[in-house]
């Protein structure tokens, strides 16, 4: 489930709490939902009760007690807790994270069927929102707005959108230029470092996009797509694939089963929750794409790559057995969802005309 169609799952409740007349408010037009802050517990959180409390009157707290009994029945959500003032903190079953991770492969699957054409329909974080809209985008003779514009072209078309370039006053497209000439950089560090800062801001072109170093962004991402891909080729190695399951729970049975055998963990890692952070970054990136082709921004993507790479990251060393550890369901699962990662990763570099390296 995505923060999108929780949003609507909360827009919903409020609608329901109103036609039962438990609230008498407005229903708004959008809700906000997002990880929860510092104090907050669950996979999302939503302020909705702290907008409703003055409109109907109650406390914050008690809204939010009103709203909770009609989020928590929605299929997908295990739990909702009211945190701090009024906070909405919402959990998500296992059968949200499966879904999520064989939403993306049917994605991959799809565009693996239409080979070479990028703009496809059907993959994850792709849809019709922008179905019949042509976008004009009026640039000037600069090497910045035209490779702003390229990625565009890709990003609008992945909402089913059309864009059309154009080189004519008046300019509606003009991000700050580059000093100096990015070409030195090669093609994909130049489109990076022309891509990654908002528009306003002006583009650092130098050697720093080349270094293979934590410090360097586009590293992390395409190295992180490679360690997908690594995965992928280690676990063949030693005879299992993935399985998409609810990894939150089969880690649980595993730490349970460490227990009973007063086996604990070597890993310092292993009973950290890595998965949620990784499991939120895939969940939002169709927003973080929507966004990015109605913003015309095309950093709003790269940004969210380099959050989902760190993500995976930190989560990569829990995927395959050690030592004489045999494969169980729970790497199955880890490794769907390491896959997936490297399929957003890759799909995402595509749209900003970057390579995806297999090996780095």
């Amino acid at each position: 489930m995505t923060p999108v169609e929780l949003s609507r799952t909360v827009l919903r409740a409020v609608r329901r709490a109103v036609d039962e007349g438990e609230l008498s408010v407005a229903v708004p037009a959008r809700v906000v939902v997002t990880p929860p802050g510092p104090g907050g517990r669950g996979d999302y959180a939503t302020n909705i009760a702290l907008q409703l409390a003055r409109p109907a009157g109650r406390p914050a707290r008690q809204v939010a007690e009103i709203l909770r009994p009609h989020i928590s029945r929605t299929e997908g959500v295990s739990d909702v807790e009211i945190t701090g003032p009024g906070f909405l903190n919402i959990h998500l079953d296992g059968a949200a994270t499966t879904a999520l991770v064989r939403s993306i492969q049917r994605g991959n699957q799809h565009g693996a069927q239409l080979g070479a054409q990028q703009d496809f329909q059907g993959a994850y974080g792709h849809s019709d929102d922008l179905r019949g809209e042509v976008v004009a985008l009026r640039i000037p003779y600069d090497i910045r707005a035209e490779v702003v514009a390229d990625a565009l072209v890709r990003i609008i078309g992945s909402q089913g959108g059309r864009v059309e370039v154009e080189h004519t006053e008046p300019v509606n497209l003009r991000p700050v230029p580059a000093a100096e000439d990015p070409a030195p950089l090669g093609p994909d560090a130049a489109r990076w470092a022309l891509l990654y800062p908002a528009a306003h801001d002006r583009p650092r072109i130098t050697a720093d996009h080349l270094v293979q170093r934590a410090s360097n962004p586009l590293f992390r991402v395409r190295y992180a797509h490679a360690r997908a891909r690594a995965l992928h080729r280690n676990a063949t190695a030693l005879g299992f694939t993935s399985t998409p399951d609810d990894v939150r729970d089969l880690d649980e049975q595993d730490a349970h089963v460490r227990d009973a055998h007063h086996h604990p963990s070597e890993d310092p890692h292993e009973d950290t929750p890595l998965t949620t952070p990784l499991v939120t970054a895939l969940a939002e990136y169709p927003h973080a794409l929507a966004h990015a082709a109605a913003h015309r921004a095309p950093d709003r993507l790269a940004r969210h790559l380099v959050a989902v790479a760190d993500a995976l990251l930190a989560f990569q060393h829990t995927v395959l057995p050690r030592g004489e550890e045999k494969p169980s369901a729970a790497h199955r699962a880890r490794l769907a969802l390491a896959e997936a990662a490297g399929t957003v990763l890759a799909g995402g570099l595509s749209l900003l005309g970057i390579d995806a390296p297999d090996h780095l």
